[in-house]
């Protein structure tokens, strides 16, 4: 009996390994950086994806899903709730966001609603609301910072920062994929992930990550390094141009 038992328990094991390897997921970008110069108007990237399978195999019954989000640089960010007294307008409560994304882009072959339960896209850490949730948990101990996290989503997409697209991925066949991402002119520098799940049924089956970064070259670049590597130094130059152009103005338009 006791072999039997460890033959079962094997043969569950491999079933579960044979499972999750049913399905791969390779994915590539059209590009790996973003250049910014002085006529940056924004750019679009596009992210390819392939989803290899087992021939060994049995078919899914449910489609392949697929959700890309996009993360751009961390900072901290300040959500304020503002409150009327009398004709003034007043800040009465706020709440801190550490090392939150500026940017964040999430794309999905169609709307999340039909892919999976409102509790699964919370603990998945799926859609814009619940990208940034602490991993491991899908409840607020706080019940007001849904709230603020909600309110911080519609400021950052008043910005273009933030935008969701519940088809910006689409199936060029079966197992082939793209998804462009458009890169806004206010977007921040510095490194980008790119994280791309399949899903089918509901159930995630393989995951992939690349990144990409946003730079400023030419004249712009050699400005923000001389900035940070000479700031004093800049300064002062800044101050002294600043009176020049002043005492310039005033000559050219003093009235005799």
């Amino acid at each position: 009996m006791r072999w039997l038992a460890a033959t079962l328990a094997a043969l569950a094991i491999g079933l579960t390994a044979g499972t999750a390897r049913a399905e791969t997921l390779i994915a590539a970008m059209s590009s790996h950086q973003i250049q910014i110069t002085s006529n940056y108007t924004g750019s679009q990237l596009t992210v390819f994806g392939l989803v290899e399978r087992d021939g060994r195999t049995v078919a899914r019954g449910d489609p392949y899903d697929i959700i890309v989000t996009v993360r751009g640089p961390r900072r901290m960010l300040l959500v304020r709730e503002k409150e009327r007294l009398g004709p003034i307008w007043i800040n009465r409560t706020q709440r801190r966001f550490p090392d939150n994304p500026v940017f964040l882009h999430v794309a999905s072959n169609r709307p999340l609603a039909e892919m999976m339960s409102n509790e699964t896209a919370q603990r998945d850490r799926i859609g814009l609301v619940n990208a940034e949730r602490p991993s491991g948990s899908w409840v607020d101990l706080d019940p007001g910072l849904q709230r603020f996290r909600e309110s911080l989503v519609r400021i950052m997409q008043a910005k273009d920062l933030y935008g969701y697209e519940e088809r910006g991925v689409t199936f060029l066949s079966s197992a082939l994929f793209s998804a462009p991402v458009d890169i806004p002119a206010t977007a921040p520098t510095g490194s980008y992930t790119v994280d791309i799940v399949l899903y089918s049924g509901g159930v995630p089956l393989a995951r992939q990550q690349t990144n990409f970064e946003v730079i400023k070259t030419g004249i712009e670049q050699r400005l923000a390094l001389g900035a940070y590597d000479w700031a004093l130094l800049y300064g002062l130059i800044t101050v002294l141009l600043a009176l020049f152009l002043g005492w310039g103005a005033s000559v050219i338009f003093r009235r005799d």
